[in-house]
């Protein structure tokens, strides 16, 4: 059983409408509810749906007036953020919409009229209807029709829903209509102030059973998998989407598409093909201030065919995401600044295939480390010099590659050229040819470059002498061993100014060298914990900042968890996540500054307080949610995915106001979201582990939600998950036995507040709990569910007790509770 089936949604918000009804309108509602004959819609007149959800008038993208193109469009009428859902003329601009409008013609037709009084856009719809009968009309769920009898519902002759452009609402169509052989796809605009279609689009496959991201038409780069009644079979997380439901295929006589409802009415919710090339879905609920982001498909964008164009490099470490190859520059420089790569790069320089004489023969520039363009020829060849050979001989060869054999690629074949990290040397070379004049510029020209060069030598260097566990290492390791080598070459320098702090910027990542340490730590003396990889000690900077310094210890170890943390937490910022300021290497030693959180961990509150500090049920609350958005953020939002792998009390820190900070993601798995999954060594801390982690399966984020669920049993119960030998008195089978029965939820809170709790949030609390220790892990929700459930978007079913207490129930021995609470811990 998927866990789609467990949620449903909640009630109709009423007050989430009033707070929408307030929000700020972009256009005057001047216009009349219907277009009809002779009345026109013109300048700042705009349609509205009935209940308001929707508007339908001229508008310009990024709202710039100036700009002189103006559309026709849809929006959400009361959201204060203009979204562009639907555009008519969207290849056809306007430039004056005060003398431009759309008509209901003689004809029966919808028409955009421009300032000239030619037709720029128009239904063309066959059907002939009586004049005095027909209007269009703007519905509540964003389908525009034009109504042959505007009383009549079922004269509808023509519709936007039939005619989408880059949004699939609820209630839309995605598929194809078997008497036209028109297909209702989805294109992407072509970059975010033009909305002209692009080559990417969303359409059905040739026998209507799945969904395809295709490129100019024909090259597919994301295909849903096919449709087996219920979910499309590589979209298996459809069955988790709870803002989707009924999800159907329609095919009869006229039409074969799907289509699928909004499960949550206080909820809007939409699948956009943007013109990053991407399938997403976003989200605005109740309380929320902008739209979120649910779902992406693929979720990397250099997965997106030919997204930076011919020529042109994607690289996902860096910023710009796309950038031409060395002695190319954009087609289109304005496109180009306007995100619209389509047109991609063009040399800069034209070869001098021709002319064979000495010095003026094209010469090769190598691309170390990269994922080779898509579709080379393969032609024969034994070595690399015969592979430049056969190029050099053939003027329609722009690059080629040896790989046993030669890779060759012809001239505006050059897509999805990709740079890998330089630490994973996992890529390949490839060598792009130029004209002999070009290579100066290219590798002489630029001190920078010098030193890049003579920096990547150093740090191969560096790399060799330290082990070849450094490989490994991500682009924030080797920024590091760069600081590292700098600071080496500069160790007179550096101990001249220990003596002075100097304030680091508050957004960065501050290397302390280690007199700076021993002072703000007053030499080590406030100890505040210690944990397996080392001791945690109190400090405080020159300018008053409280710190928190924990000393790695055992270098054997202490190396990989060092470069884990630094490389892991010192890139990413969430208020639920502890934030990295800084570190520090000087001989063996090795630190990690963060900040300090006064109010200590969560496992000391809950196991070493008196019940006259003990934490309240709000604050348990508070901290069960926000450790829930911090791992969601985690799972879902960082570039790649990461599993934190040790989800427990311990590493729960508390601020000055009790708001939850996860810490201590030594231990975490990064992969690429191109995986689904990742196998590992056994990690984390006995007690919270997942039965695949001692089935010794490959693992999921999933592994967290369970240690989160044994986490969220023990801040409802105050008792540690660890602390009975027997079956029938282990807490999470108490809560579970409890939950699935219906029982008493208050029985299960922590003596400690004598019911003093809402119980509505115990009861949520528990069944969620319940869920996360589901020990199959489709059965478990997500993180980012866990965080919707607990805020009270979603209402959550009745669980089952998860089948592995129910079998060990059956024999509640001390040899079946130790294998049950899971083996010790153990590192990478």
């Amino acid at each position: 059983m998927g866990f789609s089936r467990i949620l449903r949604p909640s009630c109709l918000s009423l007050s989430f409408l009033i707070l929408l009804s307030f929000s700020l309108n972009l256009h005057c509602s001047t216009g009349s509810e219907t277009i009809s004959l002779g009345r026109p819609l013109s300048g700042n007149q705009t349609l509205i749906s009935p209940q308001g959800n929707f508007a339908l008038g001229f508008f310009t993208p990024g709202g710039s007036s100036s700009s002189g193109r103006h559309y026709i469009g849809i929006w959400y009428n009361k959201l204060p953020d203009q979204t562009i859902v639907w555009v008519a003329n969207r290849d056809r601009p306007v430039s004056d919409p005060t003398r431009s409008s759309l008509n209901l013609s003689r004809d029966g037709n919808l028409a955009l009229l421009d300032e000239s009084g030619n037709t720029v856009w128009s239904t063309n719809s066959t059907s002939m209807v009586s004049n005095s009968t027909a209007a269009a009309v703007l519905l509540d769920n964003g389908n525009f029709v034009l109504r042959a009898d505007v009383e009549n519902s079922s004269s509808t002759i023509w519709e936007s829903f039939d005619h989408p452009t880059d949004h699939w609402l609820p209630g839309g169509k995605i598929g194809y209509n078997k008497i036209s052989n028109a297909k209702q796809i989805l294109a992407s605009w072509r970059s975010p102030l033009n909305p002209a279609p692009s080559q990417f689009t969303l359409g059905p496959s040739q026998n209507g059973s799945s969904h395809e991201l295709l490129w100019n038409g024909s090259q597919m780069y994301w295909t849903s998998g096919v449709w087996n009644g219920r979910i499309f079979s590589l979209v298996p997380e459809l069955q988790l989407n709870y803002y989707v439901t009924n999800m159907t295929r329609i095919s009869n006589d006229k039409d074969d598409y799907f289509t699928y409802d909004s499960a949550v009415p206080s909820a809007f919710t939409r699948f956009v093909v943007e013109s990053s090339g991407q399938l997403k879905q976003y989200v605005w609920g109740r309380n929320f201030t902008s739209w979120t982001l649910f779902w992406t498909r693929p979720t990397q964008q250099c997965q997106v065919y030919a997204f930076c164009g011919v020529a042109s490099i994607c690289n996902l470490q860096d910023e710009p995401l796309c950038v031409c190859i060395d002695g190319f520059g954009p087609k289109h420089q304005r496109d180009w600044d306007l995100s619209d790569h389509s047109g991609g790069c063009v040399r800069k320089t034209p070869l001098n295939c021709t002319n064979n004489a000495v010095g003026e023969v094209d010469k090769f520039r190598t691309l170390p480390n990269m994922q080779y363009p898509s579709n080379p020829e393969s032609w024969p060849g034994g070595n690399l010099q015969e592979c430049e050979s056969l190029c050099l001989a053939n003027c329609s060869c722009d690059a080629f590659a040896y790989d046993n054999g030669c890779l060759i690629w012809k001239r505006d074949h050059m897509f999805n050229l990709q740079q890998l990290l330089e630490a994973e040397r996992v890529g390949k070379d490839i060598h792009v040819r130029v004209a002999s004049s070009e290579i100066p510029s290219i590798e002489d020209n630029s001190a920078v470059k010098k030193r890049k060069k003579h920096t990547r030598t150093v740090l191969i260097v560096v790399a060799a002498t330290v082990g070849s566990g450094f490989v490994t290492l991500s682009a924030a390791g080797l920024l590091l061993l760069v600081i590292l080598w700098r600071r080496s070459n500069n160790a007179s320098a550096a101990a001249a100014a220990d003596d002075k702090y100097e304030p680091r910027d508050d957004n960065s990542l501050s290397f302390f060298n280690y007199k700076e340490l021993k002072t703000a730590t007053k030499n080590f003396s406030e100890k505040l914990g210690e944990g397996g990889f080392g001791a945690v000690y109190k400090g405080t900077l020159p300018n008053s900042t409280l710190i928190a310094v924990k000393q790695l210890k055992s270098l054997q170890q202490s190396e990989k968890q060092f470069m884990a943390e630094v490389k892991t937490i010192g890139t990413i910022q969430h208020i639920n996540l502890v934030r990295l300021r800084g570190f520090s290497v000087e001989s063996s030693k090795r630190f990690l500054v963060y900040e300090y959180m006064p109010n200590g961990s969560l496992e000391s509150l809950l196991f070493h307080q008196t019940t006259a500090t003990t934490l309240s049920w709000r604050f348990r609350y508070q901290i069960a949610a926000g450790s829930a958005r911090g791992l969601a953020y985690l799972h879902e939002d960082c570039r790649d995915c990461i599993i934190h792998c040790d989800i427990k009390p311990d590493n729960i820190l508390l601020d000055s106001e009790y708001n939850p900070k996860v810490a201590d993601l030594g231990l975490a798995k990064i992969f690429g979201r191109e995986f689904s999954r990742v196998l590992t060594t056994m990690r984390g801390t006995r007690g919270y582990l997942a039965p695949e982690w001692i089935s010794g399966e490959a693992i999921t984020p999933k592994a967290d939600v369970f240690s989160y669920g044994m986490l969220l049993c023990e801040i409802i119960s105050g008792r540690r998950n660890t602390d009975s030998s027997e079956v029938d008195s282990y807490f999470p089978f108490e809560l579970a036995s409890a939950v699935s029965r219906g029982g008493d939820v208050a029985s299960l809170l922590d003596d400690k507040l004598e019911g003093n709790a809402d119980m509505e949030e115990v009861g949520r609390a528990c069944r969620v709990a319940c869920w996360c220790i589901q020990d199959n892990e489709k059965d478990r929700p997500t993180m980012r569910q866990v965080v919707q459930i607990l805020d009270g978007v979603c209402e959550v079913n009745t669980p089952a007790v998860p089948r592995f207490l129910e079998r060990y129930a059956e024999g509640s021995s001390a040899a079946t509770m130790n294998y049950l609470q899971g083996m010790s811990s153990s590192k990478e």
